[in-house]
């Protein structure tokens, strides 16, 4: 089944829960509004390394905010083309720039509209914000290379495999 980009739409930081997220209800929570798009998924044993390594800061009484979580969208969103050390770089390099919420929001803003223009559900690619910087074409060229990624997975599932030719004893 293809996947319905017209419908697809990830939660901007406001709308992320800030009272705090056991790690399982932070697990359902981002695999629920990733689903839709077929190819990614973040496990509990993903989360505890991403703060053991340092990637996300630890919990507070075990629990998530949104910074947190916004942070972990990102990561299962960009390991699909990313190592976690590029992943680190971008996260340091948006730091100096945005803050978090402004840069989750374009992220998420940028994720949309470029599906939308891969699955051809818009002509063109809009452009989104005021600024230009190096670090926003970088993270377009990620998203870029992950909606390609989404992209060829699904219609990789949507297709019969061919019948294969029977081969001679």
């Amino acid at each position: 089944m293809a996947i319905r980009i017209e419908d697809f739409r990830m939660p901007r930081f406001r709308e992320i829960p800030n009272m705090g997220l056991y790690l399982d209800q932070t697990i359902k929570y981002i695999n629920q509004h990733l689903e839709p798009l077929g190819c990614m998924e973040i496990t509990s044993s993903m989360v505890s390394n991403y703060v053991k390594k340092g990637y996300i800061k630890s919990p507070v009484r075990k629990q998530y905010d949104a910074v947190q979580i916004a942070y972990l969208f990102f990561i299962a969103v960009a390991k699909n083309v990313l190592s976690m050390e590029s992943i680190a770089k971008m996260f340091s390099l948006m730091q100096g720039i945005y803050t978090e919420d402004v840069a989750y929001d374009y992220f998420c803003s940028e994720l949309e509209n470029v599906l939308s223009y891969i699955f051809g559900v818009q002509e063109d690619i809009s452009y989104l914000g005021t600024t230009n910087s190096e670090e926003k074409d970088m993270l377009r060229s990620v998203i870029v290379a992950v909606a390609n990624v989404i992209y060829v997975n699904d219609r990789l599932k949507s297709r019969q495999p061919e019948p294969q030719p029977e081969e001679e004893a």
